[in-house]
């Protein structure tokens, strides 16, 4: 048996008919006791691995979550005395002695996965809540994930590399948490975001392949798949192309899966931003979710029905949603105002009566031309029993609504299999312009432009796409990246584009452009959130079911009380003073 000690033989969840009548020693923690006879009593004994059924002297003072070491000889269990929920159901351990190695108050909560407890219970007493099957199994999945990524990136030939954790404010927009220098008052340092700068001036140094298991801190509100830190498979490569980098990032990707699953995933499809957000409302699309978004422009071209004249027109059809009560529709109607649609169009599809085709059940119906109902049925392919929503609006606010609604409908967990895995690229490379007359970047401002867009950048800046790209896993995004800008001159039109001056970047960003200066490489890098695929994988709603010790959704830790305030000494020695103090 493996996890073998000079203080034990090996594993409790280990133990079976092969061990019959080997005298074995475990430790572990008192799970359960329960009375057999006046002078046995089963006690389960539980570590990492599982549990084992261990016959007792009942003179023996046992209690819950007791940590002792049990020396015994593995008999098979009666028959008819089998437990089949136990990896170690048919055996027993017999003939014991016990050591109590450590005594143990009762518990705040019971350790087994069945229990319900509230998830500020369990973050104070994470120590115990660790011990619970479904966390134990979910840190070691995490574990199985790493190790499969790092195998599978030192085989295509990168080299791991440790980047600072105490490093100078980045461009990449998300608010930094600050260190005060005590060496340099008055100045900081900042937790980093993401190696970015610093791994894209390890392919100026001749690196070539980097990549690094990376801690990452960003102060932004807590959420189901966000944390202050997070841990990423971070890298870089230079003289490579999109491709290459996806190519990089899928075999880790379905190495990591296949390890934590047992089957390897199809390779991993690619579809463009605009596509995404056509058809499913997103640049996160789920594609576990049968149904895509239609448009409905040529159906309703000529409509003269007010509620659906904008400059787009889309539908989503809703199997098997022609029975939602009109209280229900109300409620949807709503939601989509409630993102920002004008209003939302619904249509129960029933059959006609006395068969031969189906009928439009909306207020819309009657106001709708023969022609017009034909052609929302057919561009839709809604069907008897069916429900179809359509939004007349503009064509963003028309998809990401529809996109919305198309989610929340469906409502699979993130877990729920399959895993569906789809690569979005061709990112615009710009935002909407803003009051100062200039894009933002839709990234960071060292992505570079679509080859075939560069001559747009000044005259249509909206209209250039990047080489950017997302993947995504069951509607969340597992990271980005890009094809970075090597060159200077594309890099000096992206800032005035940006209306970033010559004085300005060379204040934020001066030390990676005279890096550049001495000769930098086409390369191209990208980062994906390992809590994010673990979570996944695991199928978990929160990736603080995959963190050790995570904070909570305000950004306390129950634990340990952080954050808490410093004595004023410390401080002084800081050369910070609290305002209001």
């Amino acid at each position: 048996m493996t996890g073998a000690t000079s203080m034990r033989t090996g594993l409790c969840g280990e133990v079976g008919l092969d061990d019959v009548g080997a005298r074995v020693r475990l430790c572990g923690w008192v799970a359960r006791r329960r009375e057999h006879g006046e002078h046995l009593a089963f006690v389960d004994l539980r570590d990492r691995s599982g549990i084992v059924q261990c016959v007792v002297d009942t003179s023996v003072d046992l209690r819950s979550e007791y940590v002792v070491c049990v020396s015994g000889v593995v008999r098979r269990r009666p028959e008819g005395m089998e437990n089949p929920n136990l990896e170690t159901g048919e055996v027993e351990i017999g003939d014991c002695t016990v050591e109590v190695l450590s005594v143990a108050e009762p518990p705040p909560f019971l350790v087994e996965d069945r229990a319900d407890v509230e998830e500020a219970v369990r973050l104070r007493h994470r120590y115990v809540d660790l011990r619970r099957p479904r966390m134990q199994a979910n840190l070691r999945l995490r574990a199985t994930v790493v190790s499969a990524i790092r195998r599978a990136m030192e085989r295509q030939g990168f080299c791991e590399i440790e980047t600072p954790l105490l490093w100078s404010p980045t461009p990449e927009g998300a608010r930094e948490f600050a260190v005060p220098s005590r060496l340099h008052p008055g100045t900081f340092y900042v937790l980093p975001q993401s190696p970015q700068i610093a791994k894209q001036l390890l392919m100026v140094g001749g690196v070539d392949r980097y990549y690094q298991i990376a801690r990452c801190l960003r102060d932004e509100d807590l959420r189901a798949d966000r944390q202050f830190e997070f841990t990423q498979l971070d890298m870089e490569a230079s003289f490579v192309t999109q491709d290459d980098v996806l190519g990089f990032v899928s075999e880790a990707v379905l190495d990591a899966a296949e390890a934590a699953t047992g089957s390897r995933p199809p390779a991993i499809e690619q579809m463009s931003w605009a596509e995404a957000l056509d058809r499913y409302g997103t640049d996160k699309p789920d594609l576990r979710i049968e149904t895509a978004i239609v448009d409905l422009g040529e159906v309703f071209a000529s409509s003269e029905v007010r509620a659906l004249a904008a400059p787009a027109v889309k539908g989503l059809r809703v199997r098997g949603g022609s029975g939602t009560s009109r209280a229900a529709l109300d409620a949807l109607v709503e939601r989509a105002k409630a993102l920002g649609a004008r209003g939302l169009a619904w249509f129960r599809v029933n059959e006609r009566e006395g068969g031969g085709g189906s009928s439009l059940d909306s207020p819309l119906a009657r106001v709708l031309s023969e022609e017009e109902r034909e052609g929302l049925l057919r561009a839709t392919g809604a069907a008897p029993g069916d429900l179809v929503l359509v939004v007349a609006d503009e064509h963003r606010t028309a998809c990401t609504v529809l996109g919305q609604l198309r989610v929340e409908l469906a409502a699979k967990p993130v877990g729920e299999g399959p895993h569906r895995y789809v690569w979005v690229v061709q990112f615009p490379l710009f935002e909407a312009i803003g009051a100062d007359g200039h894009p933002a970047a839709a990234h960071h401002p060292f992505t570079m432009p679509h080859p075939d867009d560069l001559d747009r950048i000044e005259t249509d800046p909206l209209s250039v796409r990047s080489q950017a790209y997302d993947l995504v896993l069951n509607g969340w995004e597992l990271g980005s990246g890009s094809v970075r800008i090597h060159r200077a001159d594309v890099q000096a039109r992206v800032f005035k584009a940006l209306g970033v001056s010559d004085e300005d970047a060379e204040s934020r960003f001066g030390f990676l452009m005279n890096a550049f200066r001495y000769g930098a490489p086409p390369h191209a890098g990208f980062a994906f959130g390992i809590d994010r695929l673990v979570a996944v994988l695991a199928g978990e709603e929160s990736i603080r079911e995959v963190v050790a010790f995570p904070k909570t959704q305000s950004g306390s830790d129950p634990l340990t009380g952080a954050p808490k305030p410093l004595p004023v000494s410390s401080l002084a020695e800081l050369g910070i003073r609290i305002a209001g103090r």
